[in-house]
């Protein structure tokens, strides 16, 4: 049976859900999901799926669905809604919301608009994944999605190579065995890393060794499910004058000369002229 805090304020509450285990969810998280006035999910049949698992009816409240591809549309309602005195609570499909998530912009909207904004922390698939991985977590880097074409990914890879903490990103199984292969050229096949798959579910599986040994293992058995992909730390060092056209580049394609100049030129502990003088080059 559910505790239920009183009636919750007006605003928007940011609710993690399970990645895999339907108990992996907070008393005050499932409170919140009794008691909102409005329920927004990424996904609204897992949530309404969860709430049966854990009793909590829906008491004549519709669930709404709120995703990349109907935000601008939906959004706006939501937002009535809370300027309207209401207490609307949004959930991720899995996991906790704004962590490659489509919440980021309804968040940002109801902070615009003065409406409060607080979270029920809990779950989250790339912090499982660092507690299981076995590589450092002293220092890590969140890069969600590496591209999907094999060029721009190399480039995202080669950008991060120097960076001094372990590299999480999140993969689909089809592009797994391509990533990790451009992983293994780009920073190096001898590099640590984990894979770990379909966390807190019942096949749940932490796959550790180099790059080249993954790369290896994901053609000979290719991984299904939810992948989180960790990779060992670089060092910071040198970078050759073909592989700084390189990261200048991808740098150049969202930043201004100036801007990509800066940026590369303290990351790699460059003198700011040189890269500038490149960037102005290949700009």
């Amino acid at each position: 049976m559910i505790a239920q805090t009183p009636d919750l304020t007006a605003g928007l509450y940011l609710v993690a859900v399970p990645i895999g285990a339907s108990r992996d969810i907070t008393l005050r998280a499932l409170d919140i999901l009794a008691t909102a006035d409005v329920l927004a999910a990424e996904d609204t049949r897992s949530l309404r799926r969860l709430m049966d698992i854990h009793a909590i009816p829906l008491n004549g409240r519709q669930v709404l669905s709120y995703h990349d591809h109907n935000g601008g549309r939906v959004r706006p309602r939501l937002l009535a809604e809370m300027a309207a005195g209401k207490s609307v609570a949004y959930a991720a499909e899995a996991g906790t919301p704004m962590i490659a998530d489509p919440g980021y912009d309804l968040a940002q909207a109801a902070r615009d608009e003065g409406h409060a904004v607080t979270a029920a922390p809990g779950a989250s698939a790339v912090l499982t994944a660092l507690m299981l991985g076995g590589l450092p977590t002293d220092r890590f880097l969140f890069a969600g999605f590496l591209p999907s074409a094999s060029g721009a990914r190399k480039s995202a890879l080669l950008a991060e190579r120097e960076t001094a903490a372990t590299l999480a990103f999140y993969e689909s199984p089809n592009r797994i065995a391509a990533t990790l292969r451009d992983a293994a050229a780009v920073l190096g096949g001898d590099r640590p890393a984990a894979l770990c798959r379909e966390l807190t579910k019942r096949f749940e599986e932490i796959r550790r060794g180099t790059l080249d040994e993954l790369a290896r293992s994901c053609v000979e058995t290719p991984p299904k499910g939810e992948i989180v992909l960790l990779i060992g730390k670089g060092d910071s060092g040198t970078i050759n004058e073909t592989d700084l056209e390189t990261v200048l580049k991808a740098a150049l394609g969202t930043m201004s000369v100036r801007d990509a100049a800066d940026n590369v030129a303290a990351r790699f502990n460059l003198p700011r002229r040189k890269v500038y003088q490149l960037a102005l080059k290949l700009g």
